[in-house]
């Protein structure tokens, strides 16, 4: 059975004997119910993974010992930008969760006209904070030790200025474009993916996105809801570009 993967956000290596934050103690003591000696795999976000066990476990505390760094990467050979637009509850959830999953790079969550989503001052610093929470659980589960990067939401006129400060290929997901996936030259820089709300980009936003060089394309000819959207267009990148498939 493997062992658990812990995220530690502080620097690790050989050698340290580390107490666990009271996010991962809850995890790994409360939830998974973990023990003195109980191996784990640490990892901190920033690409270093390592073999541990926890050598004290209190009522609040836990210390864990690392004990030899791994190989292994599973990180995406594309750096993929999803620029998505602020979805309700658990559908943004589930974009996230799939999204890092699939190797996204960077995440810009996007306020559009047409998202339904009024998230402001402390309920969207709370927000912002359970998404991260999100991005962390998937990197747990699916092997990743490169945290995407979780980007502050911005409007999307601000997005987009954001987004085209560097080159690279911007797509635009419309299930009215002429041009799917297959029909691109395979990119050899970054790209952005950018996704509409449920109710779609309004008109003065597909053109503001064209205006800032995105290229529409379509999947198929079925319109996909704004929490698959994101998830199918990422599956097929990876496929025909990245490492799926």
């Amino acid at each position: 059975m493997r062992a658990p993967r812990l995220y530690l956000p502080i620097p690790l290596a050989t050698g340290l004997t580390v107490p666990l934050d009271d996010h991962t103690f809850n995890h790994a003591v409360r939830v998974l119910r973990l023990g003195v000696n109980a191996p784990v795999t640490l990892f901190n976000g920033q690409g270093g993974t390592f073999a541990a066990a926890l050598t004290e476990v209190g009522k609040r505390q836990a210390l864990v010992r690392v004990k030899d760094a791994l190989t292994g990467e599973v990180e995406s050979p594309l750096s993929v930008t999803l620029a998505q637009s602020v979805s309700r509850g658990e559908k943004m959830d589930y974009t996230l969760q799939k999204a890092v999953e699939l190797g996204v790079a960077t995440i810009q969550p996007l306020f559009t006209e047409r998202s339904g989503v009024d998230l402001t001052g402390e309920r969207l610093a709370r927000k912002v904070q359970h998404w991260h929470g999100i991005v962390i659980g998937a990197c747990e589960q699916c092997g990743r030790n490169r945290l995407p990067e979780l980007r502050e939401p911005l409007p999307l006129i601000d997005g987009l200025t954001r987004l085209t400060k560097k080159p690279g290929l911007g797509l635009l997901l419309d299930p009215l474009a002429a041009l799917g996936l297959r029909g691109l030259t395979p990119p050899s820089g970054p790209i952005t993916l950018l996704i509409g709300s449920e109710g779609g980009l309004s008109p003065a936003e597909l053109a503001k996105a064209r205006e800032a060089g995105f290229i529409g394309i379509r999947l198929g000819p079925r319109i996909l809801r704004t929490e698959t959207a994101g998830v199918a267009a990422l599956a097929a990148i990876q496929a025909l570009w990245g490492d799926c498939g």
